[in-house]
């Protein structure tokens, strides 16, 4: 393997009342929680971490740059860290997506979602904190955000290829996309590039039968968001001979499903240039009649069987839509977090809420609204409540229909509530009664 886990003999005391975030199952020790530390480590080093009165409570790898003081790997006093433990944890975490996602030895299928693709490492949800594989395919694609996993990681890659070669997928390339600011908090640079033989960073899978082309390399993210590919699907019975708009497009995988669920004629919108380039691409790919809409004009009712795509700001975009006397049968609203700190919360519900008044203010007389969220500090109960508003400065009622979250090969993790973020809900919107 190409990393070593160093083992140190430091040893964490908690302060008296502390550490109920990691008594009560979460992975997190805070650095104002420790009392004080015995012994000598090096950052990135397993530690012992010990309650006030000297109960063992786990191992985990300490870094002193971060808030988050220690990442606990391990809570049992014979389950030492070594290579043996996160070989279990690899094959722990493809065996689990195995299962839940009925794996055929090529795709998964799931409540009728068919893949070649699932996000394989999710983190502390899986016990390997601070780090994030994606399988596109036969590509991995890391993003690592800790300092302890960060120094294993290829380690990680080389067991996450063996296991996966036990089921007969080979793996011919691995890039690396930890080039989120976040990484700066650990101490880390912000860093991409290939792990190992270089290869074509476009990468083709599959997803309910629809082709895409994941830029692995410049993509936002790790390139593609597997997590809604279950909600994806979920939208189609509501596209039927229906106008769609598609806001926050990305690689037009909202979109397309819609197209594929008989939509009349859509409409997908982003503010990047490259993502609408990205989805047209995708959109030829699958056989649809893909078309630019540059300025002012967006594609007209007659228009049947067209995607159309156009490079906006949304916040401009939906007002404009309004004033115009534009109609849809479903509009989507999948925006990227608003917020990722509790301090720009205020912030992002105002974003929130004004792209949901805004969206169902677009939407025909008994339409449909489909609107989420992926910032887990914009909690569920907040994130109701802000549409709630949304619904009543809009002067519109909503029949929800179904409430979802990120699909299961994105586990949450419960005493970690970093790992639910995501919430997706579907209304009928109808007009004051």
């Amino acid at each position: 393997m190409s990393n070593t886990i160093s083992i140190s003999d430091a040893k964490i005391i908690l302060k008296k009342g502390e550490g109920r975030t990691i008594k009560a199952g979460g992975l997190w020790v805070f650095d104002n929680e420790i009392a004080k530390v015995t012994g000598s480590y090096e950052n990135g080093d397993i530690v012992e971490v010990h309650d006030y009165d000297d109960f063992f409570l786990g191992y985990g790898f300490i870094n002193d740059i971060s808030k988050i003081r220690v990442r606990l790997m391990s809570r049992k006093k014979d389950n030492k860290v070594d290579e043996a433990l996160i070989r279990t944890r690899v094959q722990n975490a493809w065996d689990y997506r195995k299962a839940i996602y009925g794996f055929d030895g090529k795709l998964f299928r799931y409540e009728g979602v068919t893949s070649d693709s699932c996000r394989l490492i999710f983190g502390e949800a899986d016990f390997l904190p601070g780090i994030t594989i994606d399988k596109f395919n036969d590509c991995l694609v890391i993003e690592s955000l800790a300092l302890g996993t960060d120094k294993m990681k290829e380690m990680i890659i080389d067991l996450c290829k063996e296991v996966l070669e036990k089921d007969g997928i080979k793996i011919r390339g691995v890039y690396e996309r930890s080039d989120a600011k976040v990484r700066e908090l650990e101490g880390l640079e912000r860093t991409k590039g290939f792990i190992g033989a270089e290869f074509d960073t476009n990468v083709e899978i599959v997803e309910n039968d629809i082709k895409y082309i994941v830029d692995v390399k410049d993509g936002q993210k790790t390139g593609f968001f597997l997590d809604q590919k279950l909600n994806r699907m979920s939208i189609r019975p509501l596209c039927k001979n229906a106008r769609v708009l598609d806001c926050f497009t990305h690689t037009g995988s909202f979109g397309l499903n819609a197209m594929a669920g008989g939509a009349k004629s859509i409409l997908s919108v982003d503010a990047s240039d490259l993502a609408i380039d990205q989805a047209m691409e995708n959109a030829r790919l699958n056989g649809f009649d893909a078309r630019k809409y540059e300025g002012d004009s967006v594609p007209l009712e007659d228009e049947s069987g067209v995607a159309g795509y156009k490079c906006a700001d949304i916040f401009d975009l939906l007002p404009s839509l309004e004033r115009s006397g534009e109609l849809y049968d479903v509009v989507i609203l999948d925006p990227p977090a608003f917020t990722k700190s509790r301090a720009s919360i205020k912030k992002a519900v105002t974003g929130y809420r004004e792209i949901n008044i805004r969206g169902m203010r677009l939407v025909r007389n008994g339409g449909y609204l489909a609107t989420c969220s992926c910032s887990h500090f914009m909690d569920e109960d907040l994130f109701l409540k802000t549409i709630k508003e949304a619904a009543r400065d809009a002067h519109k009622r909503l029949r929800q229909i179904e409430f979802r979250q990120q699909g299961p090969d994105h586990p949450i993790l419960w005493a970690n509530d970093t790992s639910y973020y995501l919430k997706f809900v579907t209304f009928q919107v109808v007009d004051e009664i």
